[in-house]
């Protein structure tokens, strides 16, 4: 839905930011002290810097054939916070690591599987791949900014959650650029569903995989009951409601666009609450 009361968009553009990583014990369960959800960060997290590589590149390959000037702006504040986000990541990536979470192992796997695509398949599929992903990324985090449900689930005042606030608010501001790019290159609604397939059957099998392997090196989860109930938590939550699955598949409907899902309020709101009116980083507690 589109709302005409809305605020304008505010230009893309990275941000100075510095937070605080978990600083527990080894398998200390850092997301709200629950099991699964806090190995499916960390396996979220591990995929995310070569991830975001990986979309940097395939935006740059097309920047370009890029005549327009205000897409081109949204580029470069696309690849400045793409830029940001891993080097977030990677730092705390390295301190999962050292808690006992397999980061590093799940980073060089994302970085060897992104490579081969690039070898593999043409530009187009990359961009094409990368939009896709881009929506995917965009409702995990518009979820997570509108859903009290979701705010819940990374605790209120847990070390991972201002980053991933920060994080959500910027996949939400740059959500369209890499589609915005394809159309205006590319332009194949049959490529763009086709890849959103396929990259969605990559993504989820990925996602299931990285999180069962760090689950099983993990001796908590050889507690039956702590395991089920962790897992129950996380089937109930707002990431994969029906609302949430639907979401999802409207990327497949003809003419979509993802300001299809207007989230300039949200933006907004968060902006007051993540940063100052000049743009520092504001000390994030709990809401």
């Amino acid at each position: 839905m589109t709302s005409s009361t809305a605020p304008a968009a505010q230009p893309i553009k990275a941000r100075r930011v510095r937070f605080d990583y978990p600083t527990g014990a080894h398998r200390q369960h850092y997301v709200d002290n629950d099991l699964v959800l806090s190995h499916l960060v960390a396996a979220l997290s591990a995929m995310f810097p070569e991830g975001e590589d990986f979309f940097i590149r395939s935006v740059r390959n097309y920047r370009d054939q890029i005549t327009d000037d205000e897409l081109r702006e949204a580029i470069k504040g696309f690849i400045a916070q793409e830029a940001t986000h891993r080097h977030q990541h990677r730092q705390l990536n390295e301190r999962l690591q050292e808690m006992g979470y397999p980061t590093a192992r799940v980073d060089r796997h994302a970085g060897q599987l992104l490579r081969l695509v690039e070898k593999v398949f043409p530009q187009s599929w990359s961009l094409a791949a990368t939009a896709a992903l881009e929506h995917y990324t965009a409702t995990f985090a518009e979820i997570l900014l509108t859903d009290e449900r979701a705010q819940k689930l990374v605790g209120d005042d847990t070390e991972v959650r201002p980053m991933l606030l920060w994080h959500a608010f910027e996949e939400s501001e740059h959500k369209a650029v890499a589609f915005d790019v394809y159309r205006q290159t590319i332009d194949s609604e049959t490529l763009r569903v086709g890849i959103m397939y396929l990259a969605s059957a990559i993504f989820w099998t990925e996602v299931v995989v990285q999180t069962g392997r760090s689950l099983a090196s993990d001796p908590a989860s050889y507690n039956p009951i702590r395991l089920l109930k962790s897992l129950n938590n996380i089937r109930k939550s707002p990431f994969f409601s029906w609302d949430a699955v639907t979401r999802y598949n409207t990327y497949n409907r003809p003419g979509f666009h993802p300001d299809d899902w207007d989230s300039r309020d949200v933006l907004a709101r968060w902006s007051a609450e993540l940063f100052e009116a000049d743009g520092a980083q504001r000390s994030i507690g709990k809401h």
